[in-house]
């Protein structure tokens, strides 16, 4: 094989990995959109044990995320690992259907999130080293959209099939989807080689977390403190009293600009810089609180929220992935975005337990407050960021 198709095989990755995680969404969405009601309503669980559960594959997967990506270092390959974690998702999720008690469904959840944690350190490390660092921020853009398109289509597809085949048997077509995406992963995304550490995972972890790289992510985590999920933007479309067959046209509209943004906002950060970029994300979510401690009683604010909501989420999901290679060397990426997705995790777990407790104790408006005067203070960070000195890696 000679370089120019080499290069052609590795950028091929972009839009292959993308597929992957498109096929894979339209399988996971088909079943969040149901796992809930499913849970609480045919296993009996309480909205206690539904939060456990929710939370605990969520924090088991933030933590298989730090430690697959350090590993994908140690052994100098990314797609089996990557591999694995799709493979143990597609496996795990269809099981769902065999559930007849809450913790059934615990034990394939978290095994669905390990799953997930497993393959997304290394893939963003293989999709980062698989093009230029002048296209870095395309490359993420173009795998965002993607992966947003399948959140799209999978509750779509959800439901126009429950009527057909129930709640159980939309857990067992979502194998479909999946192991579409398993396939092109094994047959069509190419390996790419690094050299692999000799050091240990531990002396990876402190060989990332300094200089520049270190200053960013203590600017990602001041953020990540205060950035609250979509649910909240839901909840207060529910308490103006918005009907209950509007709630997923609200979700919709933050998916589908989400969905819209995520390319030309890779297109942005490679032109003017991710970091600027960044500032503009942050932005909207400001904007978002600051409409939020407005008292309102027309409905129409709420999808007005959930369309800026839409596309802070894709600019900041998108840049914040496509930064961190410029601060690292390639053969520690996978650490890094371990990393990354420990710290963001971790901070996103604290945040929507401030807020919701805020809320619920104190009124919206202090809720809202208090997530401006974070993002507001990451602003601030994000500037000086910008401004100062730039080092090495």
């Amino acid at each position: 094989m000679n370089r120019k198709q080499d290069r052609n095989n590795y950028s091929r990755n972009v839009v292959n990995l993308g597929l992957v995680s498109f096929f894979t969404d339209v399988s996971t969405e088909m079943i969040l959109g149901i796992l809930p009601l499913f849970i609480i309503t045919e296993l009996g669980a309480s909205k206690a044990i539904l939060g456990l559960i929710e939370g605990l594959g969520e924090s088991v997967g933030y933590a298989s995320r730090t430690f697959s990506g350090a590993l994908s270092d140690k052994i100098g390959k990314r797609k089996s690992l990557i591999l694995a974690g799709y493979a143990l998702s597609t496996i795990s999720k269809p099981l769902f259907a065999l559930s007849s008690i809450w913790t059934h469904a615990l034990a394939v959840r978290v095994s669905d999130r390990i799953g997930k944690g497993i393959r997304t350190a290394p893939r963003d490390a293989l999709l980062s080293d698989s093009v230029k660092e002048s296209k870095v921020g395309r490359a993420f853009g173009i795998h965002r959209s993607l992966d947003q398109a399948g959140a799209i289509v999978g509750p779509l597809l959800a439901f126009a099939l429950i009527p057909l085949l129930g709640v159980r048997g939309i857990f067992w077509f979502s194998f479909i989807p999946a192991i579409i995406a398993v396939l092109i992963l094994l047959f069509f995304v190419v390996e790419r080689s690094i050299i692999p550490r000799s050091e240990s995972v531990l002396s990876n972890f402190r060989s990332v977390l300094k200089g520049r790289f270190l200053f960013l992510m203590i600017v990602l985590t001041i953020f990540s403190l205060g950035a609250f999920n979509f649910a909240f933007i839901l909840l207060q479309g529910i308490e103006l009293g918005i009907i209950a067959s509007l709630i997923p046209v609200i979700y919709a509209v933050i998916n589908a600009t989400h969905t819209a943004i995520g390319y030309p906002a890779g297109i942005l950060s490679d032109r003017i810089g991710g970091e600027k970029t960044l500032t503009i994300g942050y932005g909207l979510f400001a904007t978002v609180s600051i409409i939020g401690m407005v008292s309102f009683s027309e409905l129409f604010i709420v999808f007005v929220m959930a369309a800026i909501f839409g596309l802070y989420l894709g600019i900041s999901e998108t840049v914040q992935r496509a930064i961190v290679p410029k601060y690292i060397a390639s053969e520690v990426r996978g650490t890094a975005y371990g990393v990354y997705y420990l710290f963001v995790g971790i901070s996103f777990l604290i945040a929507n337990t401030v807020f919701g407790t805020l809320w619920e104790n104190s009124g919206v408006q202090y809720a809202f407050t208090y997530s401006l005067i974070m993002s507001g203070a990451a602003i601030v960070a994000l500037l000086i960021f910008i401004f100062t000195k730039k080092s090495y890696k």
